[in-house]
């Protein structure tokens, strides 16, 4: 019965940079995105606000209409009353009579001075939210406009790019699934705690990738040796050494090439 070969550390190392690689591709993509769909999603939520703004003034220039309406049936009816109160005062008995249908017809007059300033009034709260509406409908215009443009400009990256994507991160899973949990614990931890998320990276003229620090000779020496797991004690983020590094960069070039 065929023994199980144990993981070396070196292929650790490959398989942790391989992820790494594989993982950085996929930030790449998303990079080429990068706020695309949240500009997207603020246009469409700025569009349904536009949308709801309008429905809500033409509703608020039908309520104007119809309370002109209200004043002008008021007008009618005291044109009536008016007509009414004359013919009465042509047929009293007394004077208290004739004041009294007077003063009613001077009620009626004012109520109609009353209904000609609101209807006056609400015409010129009419012709301002016109106004408004006008302005409102150009920027809604204007905002549908730039959204489509945006969708388009989206759907194009993401038909160019989702396809790779997919294949990437199902690679990233196959990768992450060869390598022991707890790596890939410390690895997805150290992802999320840098802000460019390198995890693994080689060291660069004396330093670890992306960094100023200089890391000593003897440990420079011992990463080399592919012997056990080295981290950068100021960023936390796994060494590995430049050949290394080049010879999976190389590996992983032809497997992007492929998807």
């Amino acid at each position: 019965m065929a023994t199980k070969t144990e993981t070396t550390v070196e292929e650790k190392l490959r398989a942790l940079y391989d992820l790494q690689l594989i993982d950085s591709r996929v930030d790449e993509i998303r990079n080429v995105r990068g706020e695309l769909p949240l500009e997207v999603e603020d246009l469409e939520d700025e569009v349904l606000g536009l949308k709801t703004r309008m429905d809500k003034l033409k509703t608020d220039v039908e309520t104007i209409n119809y309370e002109i309406g209200a004043k002008k049936n008021l007008i009618d009816e005291a044109k009536v009353l008016i007509k009414k109160y004359a013919e009465q005062q042509k047929n009293v008995r007394n004077s208290r009579e004739f004041n009294s249908l007077t003063k009613e017809v001077e009620f009626q007059e004012l109520e109609i001075q009353l209904a000609d300033k609101n209807i006056k009034e609400f015409k010129a709260q009419i012709e301002q939210k016109k106004e408004v509406i006008a302005g409102t409908k150009e920027r809604l215009t204007e905002r549908e406009l730039h959204l489509k443009h945006k969708k388009s400009e989206l759907n194009a990256i993401l038909a160019e790019t989702e396809k790779e994507e997919k294949a990437l991160l199902k690679k990233s899973e196959e990768y992450q699934s060869q390598i022991e949990e707890r790596l890939v614990k410390a690895y997805n931890r150290i992802r999320n705690n840098v802000k460019n998320g390198l995890a693994v990276v080689p060291i660069e003229r004396g330093a670890s990738g992306g960094s100023f620090f200089t890391i000593p000779p003897q440990v420079q020496v011992e990463i080399a040796s592919r012997k056990k797991i080295i981290s950068d004690e100021h960023s936390g983020r796994i060494l590995v050494d430049p050949v290394l590094a080049e010879e999976e960069q190389e590996k992983m070039q032809k497997l992007f090439s492929k998807l």
